[in-house]
């Protein structure tokens, strides 16, 4: 049984910001089958159009009804040597993105392939209008633009696709600190299903929680929508399990609520003073990303969470991240940085870096200072906050003094557009918060 494609590819503005909408054409000269094919062009990084191929494809009007298929298949090739680290998949409609199902890491070469995306549970899926989505970009062909072909897209009853293992956490026991009145997606933990296929290999999809049958082993505690939404009720703690078709997951999501979330102090300067880059207090300046998400080295999950109406920035598995700001900032009037950073339980060891940047001068470092450690890495990072003064669960406002262009021969304060945090030397710290970040004028 096969049911073909019929669907509006959406362009424009409703596209991912930076995705060239222009990608996608009909290419009559290339084509598996038949006389024509799919094609998309993804630009290169500077391309002023999109610096990245994406897109949905989706059913106007009503849904179709997809349960008596078991996997999204289609033909690929890609130009000229062959590209990875694309990704296809189906369900996305911009709303309510309810069966988001993706193959991530995909590898195209230069002759025909077909790919097959299994679905985790067909039985849900009987008014879907996501019918194809893709992400392309440029990170592994050095920035430069190629082209890939898709051919015969289409949702089969394979009957071939076996042995379901759906994960929670990818398979790990997880335990996480939460507080009351804070709500999250099951989503943000890693959520897939992997299975054997007809060729006998493996084939991993990150799984939408709307797949899921999830569990709270004490509702009490906390709450789990049919839609994967986890909303804290109460102090204490609760194990958060589930299934997918029936199957049990492997891992699960510990949760433990110590009670109401302690909300940083607002900061005293007027915002005449200020140059903000993340708090409720002031009007923040335009940002690209809290977490670039730097592959492959950075480990750090998280970014902005609302926690009881609080916008604050929220980081586990730390090792480093970066703030990076629309626009490049000039802070040659200003005296100081600061910003609040919590842990809830310290570290036998702290000792992070901060560093300013400004990526389009050289030396583009402008200033490092230490956080924790009391011994000092060397003159360019002086330690401006020691590790016997944090305290667990409570704030600490952390003032940077900006020292003078003097202090480091050619360094460059108009345009910093980078601030970074990591943990170096034998730092412990993998979970902090951090909210009221800010330049200022003393």
């Amino acid at each position: 049984m096969v049911w073909e494609l019929i669907f509006t590819f959406l362009t424009g503005p409703d596209n991912p910001p930076g995705s060239k909408f222009t990608a996608w054409s009909v290419d009559q000269k290339v084509s598996y089958k038949g006389n024509a094919s799919m094609r998309f062009d993804v630009p290169n990084a500077i391309n002023p159009d999109g610096n990245y191929a994406g897109g949905i494809f989706r059913i106007d009007g009503g849904g179709r009804d997809l349960s008596g298929y078991d996997a999204l298949t289609f033909w690929a090739k890609a130009s000229p040597h062959g590209v990875t680290n694309l990704e296809f998949g189906f369900g996305e409609d911009f709303y309510p993105n309810k069966h988001i199902t993706t193959i991530k890491n995909v590898s195209l070469g230069t002759a025909w392939v077909k790919y097959i995306i299994p679905i985790p549970d067909a039985s849900k899926l009987k008014n879907e209008t996501g019918m194809f989505r893709y992400a392309a970009g440029t990170s592994d062909t050095n920035n430069k633009a190629y082209t890939f072909w898709i051919d015969e897209l289409k949702f089969e009853k394979l009957g071939t696709i076996a042995n379901a293992r759906p994960k929670i956490s990818d398979g790990q026991d997880k335990v996480v600190t939460k507080f009351l009145k804070d709500s999250f997606s099951m989503a943000d933990y890693s959520l897939s299903t992997t299975f054997n296929m007809a060729s006998g290999a493996d084939q991993k999809v990150t799984t939408a929680p709307s797949y899921f049958s999830f569990v709270s082993s004490d509702t009490n505690v906390a709450t789990v929508s049919d839609s994967g939404i986890v909303n804290i009720v109460g102090v204490g703690e609760s194990k958060i399990t589930g299934s997918v078709a029936g199957v049990s997951a492997v891992g699960s999501l510990t949760v433990k609520v110590p009670g109401i979330f302690p909300v940083a102090s607002d900061p005293i300067l007027p915002q005449s003073k200020v140059i903000s880059v993340f708090s409720d207090k002031y009007t923040n300046i335009p940002i690209n990303f809290y977490n670039g998400y730097w592959q492959p080295y950075q480990t750090t999950e998280g970014g902005l969470t609302v926690i009881n109406s609080q916008n604050v920035l929220n980081y586990t598995e730390f090792n480093f991240v970066g703030t990076s700001l629309k626009n490049p900032i000039d802070i040659s009037e200003m005296t100081h940085f600061s910003v609040d950073i919590l842990m809830l339980e310290l570290p036998t060891d702290i000792d992070l870096l901060l560093t300013f940047k400004n990526e389009s001068t050289l030396p583009n470092t402008f200033q490092q200072n230490r956080i924790g450690q009391s011994y000092q890495l060397d003159a360019r990072a002086p330690v401006v906050f020691k590790d016997t003064e944090f305290k667990a669960g409570v704030w600490a406002t952390i003032k940077v003094p900006i020292r003078p262009r003097s202090d480091i021969a050619n360094l460059d304060k108009t345009g910093v557009s980078v601030i970074i945090i990591e943990n170096i030397k034998s730092s412990k710290v993998k979970t902090l918060y951090m909210d009221n970040m800010y330049f200022y004028k003393e």
